[in-house]
């Protein structure tokens, strides 16, 4: 007599239905940076947000999301689309079976990128239903190193900002318990760079952390010229000063410069950043979990890190980094944008220069009726229990 097979994770609860949403998230004012004023972007109006929302035979439900910026948001939306009946009847505690299986279901257009940036919102999603079902935040269930993340302000600084208009955004920053303050630079000329970096610094005293952000604009010999003139500015980094793509010239600069490198934003799999990691091309590395495919991918570069000795600052989406980042063995940096808050019903609470990690079931996180009046498209799948 043959024994019935045990299922995989110890219980038979079914993943049996879905909705995916398509949300346009506009943006108060248009938003420049250095991609903008070289002429490769048009300023930035709204953030394309795809979520999934999942439930179980038993009730168990998970939210999840991904976005795009600029351009990708139907595509996102429409390769999930055909990915979802995948999900339909199997366990969602077999996360990475599952991550998995979804990738190689589209791999024929990559294992990376958009291909998996569709992934990632279902992922996010199985693991906030995972964390809800046990009754810990997504912190607690991966494992948290601490209660609260140094967190630093990115909206305040963008180029498209003028210089004093600048300088009193790094004071309502300041104001609200935010620990850090980062600019864009990167423009044609590099003089204005260094006036608006020297106002900041001076504006904000010695010690409080500064960190540049250059969206990949210099060439090699410019960031060298730019990263020894930023040397005196005492900043925590100098993020992307090169094509993201670029490992070697990265390389370099960290091993020439005191100020540290951070890149790894654009990146969107765990091999890109292996060679980064691999090269020691930077100091700070800054993986992103939507654009990664998820979670689980998330986590991979995390141990690859950590084992290098590699400090971690995850870009954008603090609603769930603030999550990942509490688990990272070194004291990490979080991203604050305010931009993703009218999407949820939930805020994140700041003090003393740091993000406090929420302690409600999963992320922790309500779909607002703000998000689903910006809903464009949505599609459901399976059987509402």
């Amino acid at each position: 007599m043959t024994a019935s097979p045990t299922p995989v994770c110890g219980n038979d609860d079914r993943i049996a239905w879905l909705r995916l949403r398509s949300i346009a998230l506009p943006l108060p004012t248009p938003i420049s940076d250095a991609k903008v004023l070289t002429g490769r972007q048009k300023p930035m109006t709204e953030v394309a947000m795809l979520v999934a929302e999942l439930q179980t035979r038993e009730g168990h439900s998970g939210l999840g999301f991904s976005y795009a910026k600029r351009a990708g948001g139907p595509g996102q939306y429409a390769h999930a689309l055909e990915l979802a009946p995948n999900l339909i009847g199997e366990n969602p505690s077999d996360i990475a079976r599952l991550w998995d299986r979804l990738c190689w279901a589209g791999a024929s257009v990559g294992r990376s990128g958009l291909a998996c940036q569709a992934i990632a919102a279902f992922d996010v999603a199985l693991w906030d239903l995972k964390a809800r079902r046990a009754g810990l935040s997504l912190a607690r269930l991966l494992g948290a190193q601490r209660d609260s993340v140094r967190c630093y302000n990115t909206s305040g600084g963008f180029l498209h900002t003028p210089l004093e208009q600048l300088l009193e955004n790094t004071d309502r920053s300041r104001e609200k318990g935010i620990g850090g303050i980062k600019l864009k630079v990167g423009q044609p000329d590099t003089a204005l760079d260094l006036h608006r970096v020297g106002r900041a610094r001076e504006h904000l005293g010695d010690r409080f952390p500064l960190m540049v952000d250059a969206n990949q604009q210099w060439d090699r010999p410019t960031a060298r010229r730019m990263c020894r003139q930023l040397e005196p500015f005492g900043l925590i980094w100098i993020e992307e000063p090169l094509d993201c793509y670029d490992v070697e010239g990265h390389a370099e600069l960290a091993r020439l410069f005191d100020t540290p490198i951070a890149t790894g934003e654009m990146l969107t799999s765990p091999a890109e950043h292996w060679e980064f990691i691999r090269q020691r091309g930077a100091d700070f590395l800054m993986p992103d979990a939507p654009r990664l495919g998820g979670i689980t991918p998330y986590l991979r570069v995390q141990t690859l890190a950590e084992q290098a000795g590699l400090t971690l600052a995850p870009h954008f989406a603090m609603e769930l980094h603030v999550h990942l980042a509490a688990t990272h063995v070194r004291e990490p940096w979080v991203e604050h944008f305010e931009w993703l808050e009218p999407l949820f019903e939930e805020r994140l609470e700041i003090r003393e220069g740091r993000m406090l990690v929420p302690n409600r079931p999963g992320l922790g996180l309500t779909l607002s009726e703000q998000a689903v009046a910006w809903t464009v498209q949505q599609a459901e799948v399976g059987d509402r229990p």
